[in-house]
């Protein structure tokens, strides 16, 4: 059926004043909270100790998501990887913390260099309309969030001091000036409103012989969180964000769950506490742009990079804890004994196999995937080329992992609950591809978003495109999810 010239061009303009108008109406800041670890199910059980300004406003006011999930091995490098880029790890490449190079035979940590996707972030700070911030613990999470050199970073250094990557604002050295780490020696995390001699939840002890273990406990504290969002207060009222011609963006990543999480699990009452505080910080930064910008000057979004694991009991800890060595020599010598290679390196969850010139790759490693079941700590496993011993919806889980050149020969999966061993008798690891790591909290906040809760599970993928929608740029080069419409207004 043909159209008319007219009827192409008015359709064409009517588009054009649609996206003026959107743009006409966006806010001009957007402030987006990155959770480096929680999980949705922290929240309900809280409910009646959480202020009326936080995590409820969020919840009645804005678009709630509380079964989104990243369908992939769930490190915090990955998640964050791939909630930037709309991609699985099979695409950005981004498959754990760490992964092993054959080429140069050395472990190689996650960073923004080894991403093969574009992120929104990217997208967003070449646009010249647009300004991006990063606020950060951890400065090599935060570029990888970004995946460009084009944003503003801030970031804690190791003596709790904010750097960034430009000129200094004037506002910075008087906020460190007030900051300082060293009035924090000694400081007791005891519940607020409790009576100030109440015993501590945790004392964040200082031994001068080893100031790492006091910045390890002050990152795992809410004293860290607190200076995260202190921090993103004063550089939108410093910077005046929000309140320019420019579009301005925000990005909090909190990874102080993240590092307590490492220590206790996600079912310690300390987490819980996090949890509260991380409820009041929100009522504050809400309270703060509301009275600046007006209530529909700006827009927040809130989303998880994955969750946690419980803690294995003291009783259970010697079964649950896996060493991932004793596993790999277990797996070498059924290989050895059946002169099919050797393994060359394991990284959870990935072996690396030497074939020894035997020419059936998937032969040993089908081989060296059934000797892993062995193993009662390992479920499931998949191979390179595709072969895998779960026959389910676990394959895709599987599937989105595996990066043809990173991820090795075979990607193991172990038993629920269980944990890689790290030599220190307490503690979890994340990574797995069970619901407990890889289900998260999502909500989206503002004028642009309807209120609601939306029951339906959406996946991790779908946070950048529905950025990039909101936001008025290109989507992530190798994005694979959804814009999120039904929850745009």
């Amino acid at each position: 059926m043909g159209i008319c010239r007219r009827e192409f061009v008015g359709g064409l303009l009517g588009c054009v004043a649609g996206r003026y108008l959107h743009a006409a109406n966006r806010p001009k800041l957007l402030v987006i909270v990155v959770l480096e670890q929680c999980r949705p199910d922290y929240l309900d059980p809280l409910q009646g100790q959480m202020t009326a300004g936080g995590f409820r406003k969020l919840l009645d006011k804005g678009a709630w998501y509380p079964d989104c999930r990243h369908l992939a091995s769930s490190f915090t490098s990955t998640g964050l990887a791939t909630l930037a880029t709309g991609a699985w790890p099979a695409q950005h490449g981004i498959v754990a913390d760490s992964w092993y190079d054959r080429s140069s035979r050395t472990r190689i940590a996650a960073n923004d260099e080894a991403l093969r996707a574009t992120t929104v972030m990217s997208e967003a700070a070449s646009d010249p309309r647009c300004n991006v911030s990063m606020v950060c613990l951890n400065p090599i999470h935060a570029r990888l969030f970004a995946g460009t050199p084009k944003a503003d970073f801030y970031w804690m250094d190791e003596r709790g001091q904010f750097q960034t990557n430009g000129e200094s604002p004037f506002w910075l050295q008087p906020f460190n000036d007030r900051k300082s780490l060293e009035k924090l020696h000694d400081a007791r995390w005891i519940i607020p409103g409790v009576k100030a001699d109440a015993p501590a939840l945790r004392t964040l002890t200082f031994d001068p012989r080893h100031p790492e273990q006091f910045l390890e406990l002050y990152k795992a504290s809410p004293f860290a969180q607190d200076a995260l969002f202190d921090f993103a207060s004063e550089l939108i009222k410093g910077e005046g964000l929000g309140l320019k011609s420019a579009l301005d963006v925000v990005c909090l990543l909190d990874g102080s769950m993240e590092s307590l999480g490492y220590d206790t699990g996600a079912r310690n009452p300390l987490m819980d506490q996090m949890v509260l505080q991380l409820d009041r910080r929100l009522d504050a930064l809400l309270t703060q742009l509301s009275h600046s910008h007006g209530d529909t000057g700006f827009g927040l979004v809130l989303v998880g990079a994955h969750g946690a694991p419980e803690a294995p009991t003291d009783p259970a800890r010697g079964r649950m804890a896996v060493d991932g060595e004793a596993l790999a020599r277990r797996i070498d010598t059924a290989l050895a004994a059946r002169g099919l290679g050797r393994v060359e390196k394991y990284l959870y969850p990935f072996l690396y196999l030497d074939s020894g010139g035997f020419r059936d790759a998937e032969e040993i490693r089908k081989a060296a995937g059934r000797a892993a079941l062995e193993h009662p700590a390992v479920t499931d496993y998949l191979t390179a080329e595709g072969a895998s011993s779960a026959e389910n919806e676990w394959q895709r889980r599987f599937r989105n992992s595996f990066h043809p050149k990173r991820s090795g020969d075979v990607m193991l999966s172990y038993q629920p609950g269980y944990v890689e061993d790290f030599g220190q008798n307490r503690g979890i690891s994340y990574g797995s591809l069970y619901n407990y790591d890889i289900r998260v909290p999502l909500c989206f906040y503002g004028p642009q978003f309807r209120s609601g809760i939306f029951d339906q599970t959406v996946e991790a993928v779908d946070v950048a495109p529905t950025l990039a929608r909101i936001l008025g740029v290109a989507a992530p080069s190798s994005s694979m999810g959804r814009v999120l419409a039904e929850a745009l207004a």
